[in-house]
């Protein structure tokens, strides 16, 4: 036996920094953050963060947005896009639209004094039609749920793109450092696909919140520790960043450890600010009751109080829209369950003064055909359609009151002001105050953008 074998070797007096926080009990559990900071820790250096609020390209019409995305492809022809010829044509097979033409079981009413065409399922979201700019002429690129949710979501179907809240997150930053700077409330077909932060830094990740309301301890669960106090935590933290700035030459080469460290800073801030942020208790009775007890009002809600402290991007997932058949009983049902939490959430902001710097958009994936499912009379239902769909968008800069773009005779094909989903996401980024051919970021040789190499702003949207 030799006995320098046995003796302590100098490396045996230290740890690498990944088996120090290893070993280290921080104790606040996974909060879906991501492989947050990345490559931003590069360019920025460890004491930036690259959540900070930034100035835009331009002056700003909106500060913030409230995304509520109806998965499942909504009918434009029974919400936001009415044909009421298409009766003459009921019992005719048209070769145009490849069947027999399903005409709308409901009634449009000219209201506000744009005299927009509402349907009488939106009656209260009806009495704010003049702050409201619907779009009726939308197109994307294939009727397929997966594929084009995460095109509207990312401005890519196939390939992995970040989605639209982490660019916004990437350009503007967030206002307030204790909450994740971009939130989904709920989540649908593509999963995290929809929400991802993809080449850009782990930081401009969204946050994913599967249910919102009901006891606030599983709302936001995994953020809060049980066996460290606060000034424990914080004493923990504080050591963590005189290592790092120990090592601060070295980061680039432990992205993904910088990345957890960034997270653990999150997730302490959020101990206190996210309980408060998240229990829609604290309102008042009266305005509980405004968005209503489903499980829309609680998120639209949650929504309200997340932007109102600062959160740059929310997404409100609406699930449930694929209606291949009964389309009158199912938007009816749909209808319901959206109309009165979207009006109160415009009657909300605007008695905050918070709509004219907000961004409310709504939209789905893509629209419905205007004939029977299958193209004969079965079920009064309707199939995919990507050649035409509706959105809207109010608040933030945009011009309340207007309808832009147009489809034929039967809602089959857009004939005047087309708008692909990369003139929507160009849009939306203009109303924040970017050109969004310069909100850019550069990986693996090229330069990236949200609209890729397409997209026009639609400037009749914009007041």
């Amino acid at each position: 036996m030799n006995p320098k074998e046995h003796m302590p070797q100098t490396q045996d007096y230290f740890s690498t920094r990944r088996q120090f926080l290893n070993r280290f009990g921080m104790g606040m559990g996974a909060i879906g953050l991501g492989t947050l900071l990345g490559e931003t820790f590069q360019a920025q250096g460890a004491s930036r963060s690259p959540l900070v609020s930034r100035t835009p390209h331009f002056p700003v019409k909106a500060k913030r947005v409230i995304h509520i995305f109806a998965q499942g492809g909504p009918t434009h022809l029974d919400t936001w896009d009415p044909k009421p010829g298409m009766v003459k044509y009921a019992d005719q097979n048209v070769k145009e639209i490849g069947g027999i033409p399903l005409p709308s079981p409901f009634k449009f009413t000219k209201t506000g004094k744009s005299g927009t065409e509402v349907c009488e399922v939106f009656s209260n979201i009806g009495k704010h039609i003049d702050d409201i700019a619907v779009i009726r002429s939308m197109t994307t690129d294939v009727p397929s749920h997966e594929f084009a949710t995460v095109m509207m979501n990312t401005g890519s179907g196939r390939l992995v793109k970040p989605s639209m809240g982490s660019w916004v997150l990437y350009g503007l930053g967030t206002e307030n450092q204790n909450l994740p700077g971009f939130i989904s409330l709920g989540g649908g077909l593509g999963g995290a696909q929809n929400w991802r932060s993809a080449f850009l830094p782990g930081a401009y990740q969204g946050t994913l919140v599967s249910s919102v309301g009901g006891n606030i301890e599983r709302v936001i669960e995994n953020i809060r520790s049980y066996n460290l106090s606060l000034d424990e935590q914080r004493e923990q933290l504080d050591l963590l960043k005189k290592l790092n700035e120990q090592h601060a030459d070295n980061l680039k080469n432990e992205a993904a450890l910088e990345a957890r460290i960034q997270s653990f800073e999150l997730a302490f801030s959020m101990q206190t600010e996210a309980k408060d942020a998240f229990d829609i208790a604290r309102e008042s009775e009266a305005t509980r009751a405004l968005y209503g007890e489903s499980d829309m009002g609680r998120k639209l809600l949650t929504a309200r109080r997340l932007v109102e402290k600062g959160v740059r991007f929310v997404q409100v997932w609406n699930n449930g829209w694929d209606h291949h058949a009964n389309v009158k009983q199912a938007i009816t049902r749909k209808g319901t369950e959206i109309d009165q939490p979207i009006a109160a959430l415009l009657e909300d902001l605007k008695q905050r003064d918070m709509l004219k710097d907000t961004l409310i958009i709504w939209c789905g994936e893509f629209g419905r055909t205007p004939r029977h499912d299958r193209g004969g009379r079965a079920e009064p239902g309707r199939d995919h359609h990507n050649k035409a769909f509706c959105a809207w968008m109010a608040g933030g800069g945009v011009k309340g009151g207007t309808v832009h773009g147009k489809t034929d005779e039967f809602g089959y094909d857009v004939v005047d002001g087309k708008v692909h989903v990369h003139d929507l996401h160009a849009t939306v980024l203009a109303l924040l105050g970017f050109n969004h051919e310069k909100l850019t970021y550069r990986h693996n040789g090229r330069d990236f953008r949200l609209t890729d190499v397409y997209g026009n702003v639609v400037k009749e949207l914009i007041a």
